[in-house]
């Protein structure tokens, strides 16, 4: 067996076991349409999910879609999202971001990479969640849990986003890339933590390769 089956295979051993040959976990942000995840993945960017899915709820009472978010008034934008991190550069791109999909998409969000990624505030990660989980298109998006999983796991050497990226598309098949994304976010967010990784709980401690492993 070839070294990238043999690692495509540990790595599809080590996501099975992680969702116990069950589904893949359930996004953490709560959302019904491209927009409101595109909304919600921007906001969730230095801050917690249940912070996030805190806010949303009033926020859309609020903004429905991007129409309403492109006309609204800055300030009031700012306090409807004060309570998360950044609120006023979040803000200000919210703001921009809608204006953009309403003149230049028709008021839609677009299922295409290029064009989310030109959208203000949006960058390779948060196109690469809403594609694979909003419109189904295969896409792995790197954070700082997936790039910190897949360097202790031993499949990269570098937490380089659009290495790590790479480097784990070439081990799955695309239909695989959402998924695998969702596990290892999890994996890495409630056991395989930045500080004080939870290794004795790990339920793929023997197919680790973090040589720091406890």
């Amino acid at each position: 067996m070839g070294k990238i089956n043999a690692e495509a295979k540990r790595l599809e051993d080590i996501l099975g076991r992680l969702t116990g040959g069950g589904p893949p976990p359930k996004p953490g942000l709560d959302y019904d349409t491209p927009w409101r995840q595109l909304v919600a993945t921007l906001l969730s960017a230095q801050c917690t999910d249940a912070r996030v899915n805190m806010v949303t709820p009033s926020l859309f009472a609020k903004y429905p879609g991007p129409e309403e978010m492109a006309a609204a008034d800055i300030t009031e934008l700012e306090e409807a999202i004060h309570s998360i991190g950044l609120f006023r550069n979040k803000a200000k791109n919210l703001k921009a971001m809608a204006e953009k999909i309403v003149t230049g998409h028709g008021g839609e969000v677009p299922p295409v990479r290029e064009a989310l990624e030109a959208l203000p505030g949006v960058g390779r990660k948060t196109a690469s969640v809403v594609l694979a989980q909003g419109f189904g298109v295969p896409a792995f998006a790197v954070d700082t849990h997936v790039g910190r999983v897949s360097m202790r796991l031993g499949f990269s050497k570098t937490k380089d986003p659009l290495k790590v990226e790479e480097i784990m598309c070439a081990l799955l098949p695309p239909e695989r890339w959402g998924e695998a994304h969702l596990i290892l976010i999890m994996h890495g967010r409630y056991c395989c933590k930045a500080q004080r990784p939870l290794c004795g709980e790990c339920k793929v401690f023997d197919l680790c390769r973090w040589p720091e492993k406890g």
